[in-house]
Protein backbone atom coordinates (compact mmCIF):
# COMPACT_ATOMS: atom_id res chain seq x y z
CA UNK A 1 0.00 0.00 0.00
CA UNK A 2 1.38 3.65 -0.55
CA UNK A 3 1.94 5.54 1.93
CA UNK A 4 0.31 9.20 2.87
CA UNK A 5 -2.84 8.50 0.46
CA UNK A 6 -5.14 6.94 3.02
CA UNK A 7 -7.17 8.57 5.30
CA UNK A 8 -6.68 8.45 9.44
CA UNK A 9 -8.60 5.46 10.81
CA UNK A 10 -9.41 6.93 14.46
CA UNK A 11 -11.92 6.30 17.31
CA UNK A 12 -14.89 7.92 16.57
CA UNK A 13 -18.49 8.02 18.46
CA UNK A 14 -22.16 7.68 16.80
CA UNK A 15 -24.66 9.21 18.68
CA UNK A 16 -28.21 8.47 18.34
CA UNK A 17 -31.21 10.99 18.58
CA UNK A 18 -32.21 8.76 21.55
CA UNK A 19 -29.07 9.27 23.59
CA UNK A 20 -27.36 6.08 22.53
CA UNK A 21 -24.04 6.43 21.97
CA UNK A 22 -21.39 3.79 20.35
CA UNK A 23 -17.41 4.08 20.35
CA UNK A 24 -16.02 2.68 17.21
CA UNK A 25 -13.29 3.16 15.07
CA UNK A 26 -13.61 5.23 11.43
CA UNK A 27 -12.57 7.78 8.88
CA UNK A 28 -15.09 10.02 10.03
CA UNK A 29 -14.74 11.52 13.18
CA UNK A 30 -18.18 12.23 15.66
CA UNK A 31 -21.96 11.35 13.63
CA UNK A 32 -24.76 12.23 14.79
CA UNK A 33 -27.89 9.67 13.62
CA UNK A 34 -31.56 9.60 13.96
CA UNK A 35 -32.07 5.84 14.54
CA UNK A 36 -30.20 3.00 15.67
CA UNK A 37 -29.99 -0.71 16.60
CA UNK A 38 -31.09 0.61 20.20
CA UNK A 39 -34.30 2.29 19.35
CA UNK A 40 -34.91 0.80 15.50
CA UNK A 41 -38.41 -1.06 15.71
CA UNK A 42 -36.64 -3.90 13.58
CA UNK A 43 -34.40 -4.86 16.96
CA UNK A 44 -36.75 -3.71 19.34
CA UNK A 45 -40.19 -5.85 18.61
CA UNK A 46 -41.92 -2.57 19.08
CA UNK A 47 -43.84 -0.67 16.13
CA UNK A 48 -43.53 3.00 16.47
CA UNK A 49 -46.26 4.41 14.27
CA UNK A 50 -44.81 7.99 13.12
CA UNK A 51 -47.78 10.22 11.65
CA UNK A 52 -46.78 12.84 9.46
CA UNK A 53 -48.99 15.57 8.84
CA UNK A 54 -51.61 13.96 10.06
CA UNK A 55 -51.34 10.77 7.42
CA UNK A 56 -52.96 8.23 9.88
CA UNK A 57 -56.01 10.08 10.65
CA UNK A 58 -56.81 10.95 7.01
CA UNK A 59 -56.19 7.03 6.91
CA UNK A 60 -58.63 6.00 9.23
CA UNK A 61 -61.24 8.74 8.12
CA UNK A 62 -61.29 7.65 4.75
CA UNK A 63 -61.88 3.85 5.25
CA UNK A 64 -64.01 4.25 8.47
CA UNK A 65 -61.36 2.97 11.08
CA UNK A 66 -62.05 3.62 14.52
CA UNK A 67 -59.53 2.89 17.89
Amino acid sequence: MKEGIHPKYEMTKITCACGNVIETRSTVKDMEVEICSACHPFFTGKQKLVDTAGRVERFKKKYGIKD
